[in-house]
Parts: C-alpha cells; structure tokens; sequence
C-alpha cells in the first residue's frame, strides 16, 4: 500500500483534523491576549474562530521553506509565539541557515494525519456507493 502524505489529501479536511489533533493533545499552550489581537495591520477585529490559533500553526507547518506571494509588513508576535509552541511539541526545530524546519517527528505526524483524513474519504466514498446501489 503506498504512503499518503500530507499533498494527497483534501487541504480543507486535513486543517480540520490537525487542529482537532493540536487541541486534543493539549500541550499547545494558548496566550490570554488571543481573543484581543488582530492578525494583521488590514483587520480591524481579531478573528471570530476560537482556534484559529490552532490553523496558524499549521500553516507555519505547511509552508515548509516557502515564500507568499505577496508581502505585507506585520506584527512578528504572533508568527513568533506559533513557531516557538511548534518547536515546544517538536514538530519543527531551528535549521543551520537560520531558519526553521519540520522535523522527523513532524512529517511523522502529518503523513499520518494525513492518512487518517484520507481513510475517511475512501470510508465515505465506498459508504455512498453502497448507497447508491
């Protein structure tokens, strides 16, 4: 059976069940400032999700090196407080360049987060065409 990684699968499914696995474990600490900041210098309101704490760590997770493709100067606290909880449970560690980077233990997590998603889409979709049947 080949692997499935985190690219196989539904993105929006696979955010789902990261941050349900982030809040399950518990270890993620949550600031008491979350309700008050804004996420960037455009909102003038801070996000309506309670745990969309939980998606930016995922996303610090996901980008992986890579750059956005567009730029907008903003506050580096709360990048800064999501990748020091990530490194906290092990998940990324600082590389030799300087910068950040997913460690074994991670993409172990990921992949098999992953494969748990994808497990439910193939129960889904064999579960409707017995349905339809």
């Amino acid at each position: 059976m080949p692997s499935v990684t985190l690219k196989d699968v539904d993105q929006h499914k696979f955010v789902k069940a990261f941050a349900s696995f982030l809040k399950k474990t518990g270890k993620l600490r949550v600031p008491e400032w979350i309700d008050l900041v804004k996420t960037s210098r455009a909102k003038e309101l801070a996000p309506y999700d309670p745990d969309w704490l939980h998606y930016k760590n995922l996303w610090y997770c996901k980008r992986n090196g890579t750059k956005p493709s567009h730029f907008c100067r903003s506050a580096g606290s709360i990048a800064r407080k999501a990748l020091q909880s990530l490194e906290a449970l092990k998940l990324i560690e600082k590389s030799a360049d300087g910068g950040r980077k997913l460690t074994q233990q991670g993409r172990r997590d990921l992949d098999r987060i992953a494969a748990q998603v994808k497990a439910k889409e193939r129960k889904a979709l064999k579960a409707s065409a017995v349905l339809s049947l």
